[in-house]
């Protein structure tokens, strides 16, 4: 079913808000001619302009210039502490959480920790919650299963989790553990009881990189360890492990988790993708590779979001991450490899099960007219909790809406009533966790338990409240959003001329790092359309000629294939195109394809 928000109900055909406005980037021409004066590519140098880049420097993105982890709350007095476990032999347990950034901050933690303990021989281990049982973070009931290990931990550390788990850390202190909080997540108004934090979002901490994902705060904090142990005298710059090692775990967990790419994560994904390219990571990330038949010498964040971390979320979203994890540490190619064969498995069932959530969704939609409505709330009793942040995202993108899906938990309240697990992803301009956070204020009890920051956010409500919600979530968007920002919009760099449209820029630009905050690049052009056909009954193909071309006598005037996914209707055969560049290795011989992404009468 669909939980019904306010605004009328009328028949409505999923996938009709095809409306969009093309606006180009501002940029700065003092700024540009700076950059190409310090010898930057002029079309370099605008779509650095364009993104926020004022100085040649900026581009320099060597590890050497990440932000100091001095200046990162906690993060010193956490890695003091970490040192007085260490020699006097705690034991230690990472809490990891679900997903990739978890996950590879959880690789990052186990690994780095067992590396500089090694002189004093002490245990660290690794703990992952079941989603579906136990709830999300350090909850009483994951204390108790961490409580029942051998050897009992002395020490609870939380990678990408740990700074909404009140009731977790006053637990683990009752049964006498230490927890040690390392997550990026936003805090509430009350964070849990221990000395030892270390998260960018928290209060009073003024780091400049808000952005710093999970697999980002344990990767500072072994950098502050290994700093204090050098000064104690344990290693010497050259004994010291190689911290830097796991930058490969750095790079993967900070794209998949949608990380804002500010320079200092540009910076860590750079030094990860350089790794990668040069055949120096991990036998895990190696095989992941592999399964996704993706090369490692030509990485880039595209490859990290959508061929390997899908993959390992797979582990996540249908069981447990103890697998990823698994596959992520692994010492040898045929451990890996047979792992990464099982996340590659578990990711085709998670694609099933998505298609087929997608489909009930639609249907369900049917009766609802989405131009109407500021946000979407969605529930049916066979969708899987595992795959419900997945179908908001599509949802979202299809509909350019605020979105909450709600699934059956497997848990239920004390007096027996269901319980509902939600997921939710957010447009530009609609704080998502903001948003939860001013329904649970008006409405106390509403709102089970609820986290995550401004473009996702996890949330669980009993099943009674599905209707309520549905309508105080509609009434919070009407009020936040205006109509202006639910057009959809889409941000390019304006054109190029025909003679640039070609493989050494395509090249140039896949190089680089492009992901959140920091988008791949789009231009616009006009184009005489020569060929147009439909593949798979979805995809459309196109050959294109440069309108400047066409009407000039060049007679060598290139030919450009075009591909548009998911648009299976012919275009006009002279249009103006927003695209995307691509280096198609056609039969070992590169040449440049155009990935269209919208059509200017679409404005």
């Amino acid at each position: 079913m669909v939980a019904k928000s306010i605004g009328n109900q009328s028949n409505y055909l999923p996938g009709t808000l095809k409306k969009m406005q093309l606006l180009q980037r501002k940029t700065n021409p003092t700024l540009i001619n700076q950059l190409i004066e310090a010898g930057i590519d002029p079309i370099m140098a605008r779509l650095w302009t364009s993104r926020g880049v004022s100085s040649a420097e900026e581009l320099v993105l060597e590890t050497k210039y990440l932000i100091p982890p001095s200046e990162l709350k906690g993060c010193t007095e956490a890695a003091q502490y970490l040192l007085q476990s260490i020699q006097a032999h705690k034991n230690l347990l990472i809490v990891a959480d679900y997903d990739c950034d978890g996950a590879t901050a959880c690789a990052v933690g186990l690994l780095g920790l067992r590396q500089l303990g090694q002189p004093f021989h002490i245990s660290v281990d690794f703990l992952v919650p079941n989603r579906f049982t136990m709830g999300y973070g350090l909850t009483p009931e994951v204390v108790d299963m961490a409580a029942k290990r051998s050897p009992k931990p002395d020490i609870l550390i939380t990678v990408d989790n740990g700074i909404a788990s009140i009731a977790g850390v006053a637990h683990a202190k009752a049964m006498g553990m230490e927890v040690l909080v390392t997550d990026h997540h936003l805090p509430a108004d009350e964070t849990p009881d221990t000395p030892y934090i270390v998260n960018p979002n928290q209060r009073g901490c003024q780091f400049p990189s808000k952005a710093l994902a999970g697999v980002g705060v344990m990767f500072y904090v072994l950098l502050t360890l290994r700093k204090l142990m050098r000064e104690a005298g344990i290693f010497t710059s050259d004994s010291q492990p190689k911290i830097e090692d796991l930058l490969d775990f750095v790079a993967l967990g900070t794209v998949a988790d949608v990380a804002s790419l500010d320079r200092n994560n540009r910076i860590l994904v750079t030094a990860g993708l350089k790794r990668m390219r040069a055949q120096r990571m991990h036998p895990g990330i190696a095989a992941l590779f592999s399964i996704a038949d993706r090369k490692p010498e030509n990485a880039n964040t595209f490859d990290l979001g959508f061929g390997l971390g899908p993959r390992l979320n797979a582990a996540g979203r249908l069981a447990d991450m103890t697998l990823g994890i698994r596959c992520l540490i692994a010492s040898t190619n045929t451990e890996a490899l047979t792992l990464a064969a099982e996340l590659d498995r578990m990711n085709r069932d998670r694609r099933h099960i998505e298609a087929e959530m997608k489909e009930t969704a639609l249907d369900s939609m049917a009766d609802i007219q989405v131009e109407n409505q500021h946000g979407l709330t969605l529930f049916d009793a066979s969708w899987h909790q595992g795959v419900i942040g997945i179908l908001a995202s599509r949802l979202k993108e299809k509909y350019h809406r605020p979105v909450v899906i709600f699934a059956p938990a497997e848990e239920t309240m004390p007096d027996g009533t269901a319980i509902l697990k939600g997921s939710g992803r957010s447009i530009n301009g609609f704080h998502l966790r903001d948003a939860l956070d001013v329904i649970s204020k008006k409405f106390p009890d509403m709102i089970l338990k609820f986290g995550g920051h401004a473009a996702a956010a996890g949330l669980s409500i009993s099943h009674a409240m599905l209707e309520p919600f549905s309508i105080a979530f509609e009434t919070v968007a009407r009020e936040i959003l205006d109509e202006d920002t639910l057009n959809r919009k889409l941000l390019h760099d304006g054109e190029l001329p025909a003679t640039m449209i070609a493989p050494a820029l395509a090249e140039v630009i896949s190089t680089q790092v492009w992901g959140q905050g920091f988008p791949e690049p789009i231009f616009t052009g006009k184009f005489k359309v020569l060929k147009q056909s439909i593949l798979k009954n979805k995809h459309l193909k196109l050959e294109l000629q440069a309108l400047e071309e066409s009407t000039s006598i060049n007679k060598t005037a290139s030919v450009f294939a075009g591909i548009w996914f998911h648009h299976n209707e012919f275009i006009a055969p002279e249009t103006s195109l927003a695209y995307r560049l691509q280096v198609d290795n056609y039969l070992s011989y590169p040449r440049v394809q155009l990935l269209i992404e919208a059509q200017a009468t679409e404005i």
